[in-house]
């Protein structure tokens, strides 16, 4: 019966297309909801990202409440981020998480939006080319960094939680490392005072990070720089206790400074 009523309809439609010579419709119209939902999915798994989204949105058009509304809304800001659409993929993810704040997978709208921030503005080369991307603007980063804080804090048991915590370690090393970057900046200008107030906000606010040691060795020679030896005894002493193989000690101090560790690229997916 339904392929019947189907059939009418399209009939119905032709005719009037013929009719008329103006009329065209779109296919997405002729579709039910779960035919519709089926079809932008298999476009979406196929990677036909540009269709996918057209039907996606289409659907949530033609069908505002429903759990397959629901989900397409999911599966759109999936679609918008991998076909490198950012600022459309947070408003869709944004927008699902006001709406349906206890749905049963708004921890995965959480994940995507940390997601969606911590791979923006990161182009195809900069994966496989060195680059040290903790140069840039950092804000992406920061949002990122929160976006999957606050995936773990309301969904400690989430499946993406130890993804999400993972990226979180990498994130906190870049935000680390470009401040081992001013430091070095201010360092290599003998601007000691600026360099020593860096490296302390280092070593104060990201501990147990790579850079937490070059920031010890920046700290140090500041204040031997400046005259203060007491403390500059003080800060290589603690390097010696907590980093004793790093180069500082043993003298060597080549043009970087930040010499002993390289933050290493993300690998996850």
């Amino acid at each position: 019966m339904r392929s019947i009523l189907r059939l009418l309809l399209v009939l119905c439609v032709l005719a009037l297309a013929a009719c008329g010579g103006k009329t065209r419709l779109d296919a997405t119209e002729l579709l039910p909801v779960d035919e519709l939902y089926a079809d932008a999915k298999q476009s979406l798994d196929s990677g036909n990202y540009d269709r996918a989204i057209r039907y996606y949105k289409r659907l949530v058009a033609r069908f505002p409440f429903g759990r397959y509304t629901e989900q397409a809304q999911l599966d759109l800001a999936f679609a918008q981020y991998k076909s490198s659409e950012p600022d459309e993929a947070l408003s869709t993810i944004n927008r699902f998480i006001k709406t349906y704040p206890t749905h049963r997978n708004v921890d995965y709208a959480h994940y995507l939006r940390g997601l969606i921030n911590f791979n923006r503005e990161i182009g195809l080369l900069e994966r496989y080319i060195e680059q040290d991307n903790t140069r840039r603007d950092l804000g992406f980063a920061r949002q990122s960094f929160k976006d999957f804080g606050e995936l773990l804090e309301r969904y400690p048991n989430s499946r993406y939680a130890p993804d999400a915590r993972q990226r979180m370690v990498h994130l906190r090393n870049g935000l680390a490392q470009s401040e081992l970057n001013v430091a070095e900046f201010y360092f290599r200008r003998k601007a000691y005072v600026a360099a020593q107030g860096r490296a302390k906000h280092i070593i104060e606010n990201y501990q147990e990070t790579p850079q937490s040691a070059d920031a010890l060795a920046i700290l140090a020679e500041s204040y031997k720089q400046l005259g203060e030896d007491k403390l500059s005894t003080d800060t290589r002493r603690v390097l010696e206790l907590n980093y004793p193989e790093h180069p500082y000690l043993t003298g060597a101090w080549p043009a970087k400074v930040s010499f002993w560790r390289q933050l290493i690229p993300f690998s996850g997916s």
